[in-house]
């Protein structure tokens, strides 16, 4: 666990860092800022997204994934959580105004990918900490840019991280025999697509907000997709 709470250190100083240079950005800069974090995102997404090697698997998954995050309603949940967490915070009703937004963007971009997975695994079964030190680094530069242009809520995104990678890092022994290469490339993919659609809604395109962390539960369909293909594949081969 030690890697997790290393990764939750870069993002919550980087977040802090990011704050404190908000107070000196005019709305205009801080405005253009998220575009262009927007627009990183969609670069993000797009480079995890191209990987898939079944494009028939990606589309199964986020069809049936999005289904099962609409009925669970986790964005709801985490926008209630990180609703919760700024009433705690500004109980005068005020504060940051993108406070839930960045909490929500946050948990999903640095949470998401194949270094989170690979990097979990790595760390419970072998305490090999290099991955996860690796997008630490990264994520300390996305907090500071994600701090500046969303506030405290990209800090309090550390929760999410604690949670999520670190019950990989602790369910690693369980998770990694069904986590081959093929499902890792796959789960990799569906979360590309997904940071796309966070992208969107960063840049303000659509009508209303896409409901990304509905979709999460897409991520972890490979897990079941990929050996069922390979079964039924077989069925029909034999």
């Amino acid at each position: 666990m030690i890697a997790v709470f290393v990764n939750m250190a870069t993002v919550l100083v980087g977040s802090l860092l990011g704050i404190l240079f908000r107070n000196r950005l005019k709305p205009q800069l801080q405005e253009a800022l998220m575009k262009a974090l927007g627009l990183c995102t969609v670069l993000i997404g797009i480079s995890s997204a191209i990987k898939t090697e079944n494009v028939l698997c990606a589309i199964i998954c986020m069809v049936l994934g999005t289904v099962l995050g609409e009925l669970l309603r986790i964005d709801d949940g985490i926008e209630n959580a990180g609703d919760f967490i700024k009433g705690k915070l500004f109980r005068n009703g005020g504060g940051n105004s993108r406070f839930t937004e960045g909490f929500v963007s946050a948990c999903i971009l640095f949470c998401i990918g194949s270094m989170t997975i690979v990097g979990s695994l790595e760390a419970g079964i072998r305490h090999d900490y290099s991955i996860i030190y690796a997008k630490s680094t990264l994520d300390f530069v996305s907090s500071m840019a994600f701090g500046a242009a969303m506030g405290l809520g990209v800090t309090c995104s550390v929760l999410f991280i604690l949670l999520f990678q670190g019950g990989l890092t602790l369910l690693s022994g369980l998770l990694a025999p069904v986590l081959s290469s093929a499902v890792v490339t796959e789960m990799s993919a569906v979360g590309g697509v997904i940071l796309i659609g966070m992208a969107f809604n960063m840049l303000g395109l659509g009508k209303e907000r896409i409901k990304v962390a509905n979709m999460l539960p897409a991520i972890f369909l490979p897990i079941a997709y990929i050996p069922l293909a390979s079964w039924i594949s077989g069925l029909i081969g034999g």
